[in-house]
């Protein structure tokens, strides 16, 4: 199976003109005529990944975060190259798929609802005729600190960051959220009544205008995309299934989160 099949098959689903203005999307590395054994789906390509990669004979990985997202000046054998060269040497393709599956509809912010248990929803920012990024819905009546503590077991995470004065214990009912960096949209957020905003990387002036403004912010960080991994693995062994695709597909397994918390 060619591996042009297989994103044509993927972008019936996930097209790449829902992404945002400006966004990487689509090819990055090698031949979309490529015939494809193996495919995996991974968040980013990191030196891990593409050790994966070459040690299970992948022909064609789909990731979230594009591997070259900031224009090469050369190719030589650097530490930051080494990445791209590996994969050329090895003919491994790549397929980018980033916001786009922000924004489409059984995508990524709607599975992290499902984690969550956040109902009711509706986009927070559209961007597209009826698309949009990020969520906002209800959730049971809880407190801050049992939703948080909710976020970290659901994205099995070893500390969430709460923006929040005084008590933890104030009751929410009415969440955004948005996967990745989302805390430019907290306007959004608040217009739409959110009690707490769930998005990563949310930067220290932002988080202090967020309080000033009356919202509530949790930051689990931006590794919780790693969802993208298990449930488009599950959508692809699924289509392998009901069309009868003479393909493996995987998961990745390598850990790219640089980041712990002691």
């Amino acid at each position: 199976m060619k591996a042009s099949d297989i994103t044509a098959f993927y972008e019936a689903y996930c097209p790449q003109e829902l992404s945002l203005e400006g966004d990487i999307s689509g090819w990055q590395i090698g031949r979309p005529d490529k015939e494809v054994k193996t495919l995996m789906l991974a968040l980013d390509i990191r030196e891990a990944t593409v050790a994966e990669a070459i040690a299970k004979k992948v022909d064609l990985i789909i990731v979230k975060h594009a591997p070259i997202f900031k224009p090469l000046t050369d190719l030589t054998a650097s530490p930051r190259n080494q990445i791209y060269l590996d994969l050329i040497r090895h003919d491994i393709a790549v397929y980018v798929s980033h916001t786009n599956i922000d924004v489409v509809p059984d995508g990524l912010n709607d599975w992290f609802c499902d984690a969550l248990g956040i109902f009711d929803t509706d986009i927070l920012t559209p961007t597209d005729k009826s698309y949009g990024i990020g969520r906002i819905g209800s959730v049971e009546p809880q407190t801050l600190a049992a939703l948080a503590s909710k976020v970290k077991k659901a994205f099995h995470l070893d500390a969430v960051r709460l923006i929040h004065y005084g008590s933890a214990e104030k009751r929410i009912q009415r969440v955004a959220i948005c996967g990745g960096s989302g805390s430019g949209f907290y306007h959004d957020a608040l217009a739409k009544g959110a009690d707490v905003y769930i998005t990563g990387d949310i930067y220290y002036h932002t988080a202090q205008e967020m309080l000033t403004n009356g919202l509530l912010a949790i930051d689990p960080g931006h590794h919780i995309e790693v969802l993208f991994v298990e449930k488009l693995t599950e959508k692809f062994q699924a289509w392998q299934h009901e069309n009868s695709w003479d393909i493996t597909v995987i998961g990745s397994q390598a850990d790219t989160n640089p980041f712990s918390h002691i």
